[in-house]
């Protein structure tokens, strides 16, 4: 099957916060990721000397740059609306989901909890419900039930413990390589576990 892959980083994970740096790339489970159509917005804020006295202090350490790009780059969000639809309805990207009747399926890691509550608000449910499919594929689901079926470790559960049981280092907290990586190890968890899908077909 095809998804598209999205991220996103935030001034933080409460209601108030703002998405600062939006990321997708399509991916096929047969033949990996489609880099040519990876695309990366920031996300217009207030300058960090604004935001930092409300800011957590993880945001601090790892967002300041991203933070700072968006303030002095950063699009609308009006912007951004235009420039997603503008990229779903684009012949490429129709293109290459051409073979999948239905709307395209949204991929993400926490995608659930943190990216589609963060988009919905923002870029709007009608909006939302037009260009993307209402069922998902949730990274972080897929790891909690390979969990309980005892074949990846319990630190697979978060991110960065399933990035480092693959090989694949650190997290790298931007957008674009964020939506890249996980889509990455969905593929990876795919191929580990080819040898299991080989015997329940058996």
């Amino acid at each position: 099957m095809k998804y598209l892959s999205i991220d996103l980083e935030a001034t933080g994970l409460r209601e108030h916060d703002l998405i600062i740096e939006f990321a997708l790339v399509p991916f096929c489970t047969k033949k990996g990721l489609e880099d040519s159509l990876a695309r990366t917005w920031y996300i217009k804020c207030p300058s960090f000397e604004t935001l930092r006295p409300n800011l957590d202090q993880w945001v601090i350490e790892h967002n300041e740059a991203i933070i700072k790009k968006a303030h002095k780059s950063g699009i609308t969000l009006d912007e951004l609306r235009f420039k997603i639809e503008e990229y779903m309805n684009s012949k490429d990207v129709k293109k290459y989901f051409s073979d999948q009747k239905e709307k395209v399926i949204l991929f993400g890691k926490s995608l659930n909890a943190i990216d589609l509550p963060f988009l919905t608000r923002d870029l709007g449910w009608k909006f939302m419900r037009e260009h993307f499919h209402h069922r998902v594929l949730d990274l972080s689901s897929t790891a909690n039930t390979l969990v309980d079926m005892d074949l990846i470790p319990v630190e697979c559960t978060s991110g960065s413990g399933l990035m480092d049981y693959l090989g694949m280092g650190e997290v790298a907290h931007t957008a674009l390589e964020d939506a890249k990586n996980t889509a990455i190890m969905y593929l990876k968890l795919i191929e580990y576990l080819g040898p299991l899908s080989a015997q329940l077909k058996d």
